[in-house]
């Protein structure tokens, strides 16, 4: 019986791929998380009747775990309230509230894919 040698090299085994694939994993999230976040300031620009530039300063962008971006208003207090999801909307029916986040959330679930999609496209040819 003859021995048989097998050698196997490139970017699967050698660990390029796993790491471009953690690299893209990483551009995507910030790619997403900074469309949400331009996305919710561009609704606030249009939408606010009287903005002061507070709550608009608030917006941010952090990340909350390795695999997580978080976008949000840094617990502004009246941020439920802009919404339309605070105890205050209720006792006073006149003002819904402007729904940014909500809009923002349900775009992002039409968007997110193809961006990111769009973005694997150019991680592909690194990992062959």
């Amino acid at each position: 019986m003859a021995d048989v040698d097998i050698t196997v090299s490139g970017p699967l085994f050698d660990d390029r791929a796993a790491r471009e694939f953690a690299a893209y994993a990483n551009d995507a999230r910030e790619q997403i998380a900074e469309f949400a976040e331009e996305h919710v300031l561009n609704l606030n620009g249009q939408d606010f009747r009287h903005p002061t530039g507070y709550y608009e300063s608030n917006v941010m962008t952090e990340r909350a775990s390795a695999d997580v971006s978080r976008v949000h208003d840094s617990g502004v207090v009246y941020g439920p309230w802009l919404e339309g999801v605070g105890t205050r909307n209720r006792e006073r029916p006149g003002f819904p509230g402007y729904f940014h986040w909500r809009r923002t959330k349900a775009l992002l679930a039409l968007r997110a894919p193809e961006m990111a999609e769009r973005l694997l496209q150019r991680y592909l040819p690194r990992v062959r």
